[in-house]
C-alpha cells in the first residue's frame, strides 16, 4: 500500500519522480487514471521510481480527512506487496522505496510517528494488507458445556425435522451454522461492533479508540454508509471477511506499545446508523450484529430512550448482556449532575428491557458515560475493552447467548407445564371400548348359553329333546337371520371404534405442544384405518371355539342316569302292554311304579344337571369373553396405542434434548 502526505511532497521536491503530480482529490475520484503511477522512496540521495511490475493489483480507496490540515494523499491496496514512504535512514525500504512483504510487519506506526515528528498533525489511517506471510491465529475452542449444548441442539433439530416446519427450526439452524463457522476462525481475536443511532457520535468514538481518523464524521446524515473494520493485531483477516467487509474498508489503528498491549486481539467495526433512512444500511447493521462477538451501543442524551433502539435491538438481545456495552456519549453537552441523572434513567430502561447490568461484580452489560469529542471517559472504555478482549471468552459467551435465545424461541414447541403421556387408565378404557365395540360381553353370554344348551341336550329327557328338534324344524330360516339388525349392529360397532380412537388420541395429546399433539392424533388416525375389519375378524376367530363346548367329568353319570329313567319308562310301558294283551299276569302296581319313577326321575335329572351346569357354563362364557377382550386389546395396542406411544417417546426424547440445550440435565416439562 502507498501512503503519501503533503509533508512528503514538500520534502521530496528535489527528487527525481514523474513530471506530473496530480491532485490527490482528483486521484481518489479517478483511480483508474493513476493505476500505474509510482512514488519515489527515501533511499540515500535521489530515489528511483517504483517498477510497474512490483504491484500485483491496485485498488483506490476513499480519502479520509486528517486533523490539523494533514490530508491523506492516497491509499492503495495490493495483494502481496505493501509500499510506504519511509523517513530517510529508516532502513526499512529498499532502493526502490518498496517494503519487504515477507516481514508481515505494519508500516502505519512509522507513518504515524513521521507525521507527528515532521508535521505535528494527527496520524492517518492505513489499509490492512493481506500478505502471504501473515500469521494464522489458532481457531476458537469451545468448552465442554457449550460444546455439549451445541451437540444437543444439533440432535434436537435432527429429531424435530419431521415434526416441525423449517421456519420454526431456521433460527436454531442459523445458530449452529454460525457457531461452526466462528469455531473455525481465530480464537485470539474478539470482534466488537460499534452501533448507534444517527448523530450519536459512534464514528467519532470509533476514531478515538483507534487513535487515528478512520471513519468519516460530519453533519451529513447518514455519514457511515458501510461497515469499517479496524484490527489491533494480525491474523484477523478471516474474521473480517466473514463480516463481508471488503479490503478497502479495513484499517489499522495508531501503532503504539501501550495501545498494542492494551487492545491486542481487538477487531473494532463501525456500523452504519441502525435508524438510517437507507434500508440497505439497516440491513447491514442487522447482518453484522448477528456475526460479531460483542457490541458497543452508543447513545446520546437526546435519543437514549428511543423506542426503535429498545424494542428492535436491546430488548430482543437482553440475553446477550454479558457481551454488550452501553455507552452514553456526548456528556460534554450535559450540565452539572445531569450526566448521573441520564445514566440512572438509562439503567432503568435497560432493566425494563431485561438486560442485566454488570454491577457489583455480577455478569451483565457494562454501562459507561463518556465524550468522544473531549476524550472524557474514553480511557475508561478502552480499559474495559482491554480487559474484555484479554479474557478471550466473548465469542463463546455470544454463541452461548445465541443458543439460549434460540432455545427460548423453541420453548412453545417443546416445553409444557403439564404432565404428558398416556396413563394406564386411558389404556384400559380404550381396551374396554374396543371390547364393547367387538361385542365381547355378548360373545361371552353366547358361549355360556351354548354350554348350557349342550348340557341340556346331553342330560335332557329324550322326549323334550325330540320336541325341541321339532320346534327348530318348524322355525322359518329368515327368522334366524335378522339382516337389518346385523347391518345396524356393524355400523354401531364402527362408530364405537372411531369414538374410542378419538378419545384415546385426545387423552394422549393433552398438554403436548401443538406440533407433537398433531403428530399423536395423526398416528392414532392412521392406526385406526382398517381397525373395525380387523376386530370383526378377531371376533369370528377368537369368539366361540369350533365344535361343542367341553364336557365336565360328571356328564357321563348324568347321561347314564337319564338313560336309566328312560329305560324305566320303557320297561314299565312294555309291562303294562303285555298285561293288556294277556301276555303277562295282571299286576298294575309294579309297571306303574316303574313308569312313574322314569317320568318323574327324567326331568329331575335334567333339572339337577342344569343347576350343576351353571357354574361351568359361566366360567366358559367368561373365558370366551376374556379371550375376545384380550384379542381386541392386542389389536388396538398394535394398531393405535403403539404408534401413539412411539410419538410420545419421540417427544420425550426431544424434550430431554431440549433440556440439555438449556443446560438442565433432568429435562423440562
Amino acid at each position: 500500500m502507498t501512503a503519501v502526505t503533503d509533508q512528503d511532497h514538500a520534502d521530496d521536491t528535489d527528487r527525481t519522480d514523474h513530471a506530473d503530480h496530480t491532485d490527490h482529490t482528483d486521484r481518489a475520484a479517478h483511480p483508474a487514471d493513476h493505476a500505474e503511477e509510482t512514488v519515489s522512496g527515501d533511499g540515500g540521495g535521489g530515489g528511483a521510481p517504483v517498477e510497474d511490475d512490483a504491484v500485483d493489483a491496485v485498488d483506490a480507496v476513499d480519502a479520509v480527512d486528517a486533523v490539523d490540515a494533514v490530508e491523506v494523499a492516497e491509499v492503495v491496496e495490493t495483494e502481496d506487496v505493501v509500499e510506504a514512504v519511509e523517513p530517510e535512514g529508516s532502513g526499512r525500504g529498499d532502493s526502490c522505496g518498496r517494503t519487504d512483504s515477507s516481514s508481515g510487519a505494519w508500516d502505519d506506526g512509522l507513518i504515524a510517528r513521521r507525521v507527528n515528528e515532521t508535521a505535528g498533525g494527527a496520524p492517518v489511517a492505513v489499509v490492512e494488507a493481506r500478505g502471504a506471510g501473515a500469521p494464522v491465529a489458532a481457531p476458537l475452542a469451545y468448552d465442554g458445556a457449550l460444546r455439549s449444548r451445541l451437540d444437543a441442539l444439533r440432535e434436537l433439530v435432527g429429531l424435530s425435522r419431521t415434526r416441525l416446519d423449517s421456519r420454526t427450526l431456521s433460527e436454531a439452524g442459523r445458530v449452529l451454522d454460525e457457531a461452526a463457522a466462528r469455531r473455525r476462525l481465530s480464537g485470539q481475536h474478539t470482534v466488537v461492533a460499534i452501533a448507534g443511532a444517527t448523530g450519536s457520535g459512534k464514528s467519532q468514538l470509533f476514531n478515538s479508540l483507534a487513535g487515528v481518523t478512520i471513519s468519516e464524521t460530519g453533519v451529513r446524515r447518514p455519514t457511515t454508509a458501510a461497515p469499517i473494520a479496524c484490527s489491533w493485531s494480525d491474523g484477523s483477516a478471516s474474521l473480517i471477511e466473514r463480516l463481508g467487509i471488503p479490503p478497502r474498508l479495513r484499517r489499522r489503528p495508531l501503532q503504539s506499545a501501550e495501545m498494542e498491549a492494551q487492545l491486542r486481539g481487538l477487531v473494532l467495526v463501525d456500523l452504519p446508523d441502525h435508524d438510517s433512512a437507507a434500508v440497505q444500511h439497516r440491513e447491514q447493521v442487522d447482518r453484522v450484529l448477528a456475526l460479531v462477538d460483542a457490541v458497543i451501543w452508543v447513545v446520546d442524551p437526546e435519543k437514549y430512550a428511543d423506542a426503535v433502539l429498545h424494542e428492535r435491538y436491546l430488548r430482543p438481545m437482553a440475553g446477550h448482556a454479558e457481551v454488550m456495552f452501553v455507552v452514553l456519549n456526548q456528556i460534554d453537552r450535559l450540565p452539572g449532575e445531569a450526566t448521573e441523572q441520564v445514566l440512572d434513567d438509562l439503567r432503568r430502561l435497560l432493566d425494563e428491557d431485561g438486560i442485566a447490568l454488570g454491577e457489583y461484580g455480577e455478569p451483565g452489560a457494562t454501562v459507561l458515560a463518556l465524550s468522544a469529542l473531549t476524550g472524557d471517559g474514553v480511557g475508561e472504555l478502552r480499559e474495559a475493552l482491554g480487559q474484555f478482549v484479554a479474557e478471550r471468552g466473548a465469542a463463546a459467551r455470544r454463541i452461548s447467548a445465541d443458543v439460549d435465545a434460540a432455545a427460548w424461541r423453541l420453548r412453545p414447541v417443546y416445553a409444557t407445564g403439564r404432565r404428558t403421556g398416556l396413563s394406564e387408565e386411558a389404556r384400559d378404557e380404550f381396551a374396554v371400548r374396543l371390547a364393547d365395540a367387538v361385542g365381547a360381553t355378548a360373545a361371552g353370554e353366547a358361549a355360556e348359553r351354548a354350554w348350557l344348551r349342550n348340557a341340556n341336550r346331553a342330560c335332557g329327557t329324550p322326549w323334550l329333546r325330540l320336541w325341541r328338534w321339532y320346534q327348530d324344524r318348524l322355525e322359518p330360516v329368515t327368522g334366524r337371520l335378522p339382516l337389518r339388525a346385523q347391518a345396524e349392529e356393524e355400523a354401531t360397532a364402527r362408530q364405537r371404534v372411531e369414538q374410542a380412537v378419538r378419545t384415546v388420541a385426545d387423552r394422549a395429546s393433552a398438554g403436548l405442544p401443538a406440533p407433537w399433539a398433531q403428530a399423536v392424533r395423526e398416528a392414532a388416525v392412521r392406526g385406526s384405518q382398517g381397525l373395525p375389519e380387523a376386530l370383526d375378524e378377531l371376533a369370528a376367530r377368537a369368539g366361540l371355539p369350533p365344535g361343542r363346548p367341553p364336557r365336565p367329568g360328571w356328564w357321563p353319570a348324568a347321561v347314564l342316569a337319564q338313560a336309566s329313567m328312560t329305560l324305566l319308562q320303557v320297561v314299565g310301558g312294555l309291562w303294562l302292554v303285555g298285561q293288556i294283551v294277556g301276555f303277562m299276569a295282571p299286576n298294575l302296581g309294579v309297571p306303574v311304579l316303574l313308569m312313574v319313577a322314569g317320568i318323574i326321575g327324567g326331568p329331575l335329572v335334567e333339572w339337577s344337571c342344569r343347576i350343576a351346569a351353571r357354574g361351568p357354563a359361566r366360567r366358559y362364557g367368561m373365558e370366551a369373553e376374556r379371550r375376545l377382550r384380550e384379542a381386541a386389546a392386542g389389536c388396538g395396542r398394535a394398531r393405535v396405542l403403539d404408534p401413539v406411544a412411539a410419538e410420545l417417546l419421540r417427544y420425550r426424547e426431544v424434550r430431554e434434548q431440549y433440556g440439555r440445550v438449556l443446560g438442565v440435565e433432568a429435562g423440562v416439562r
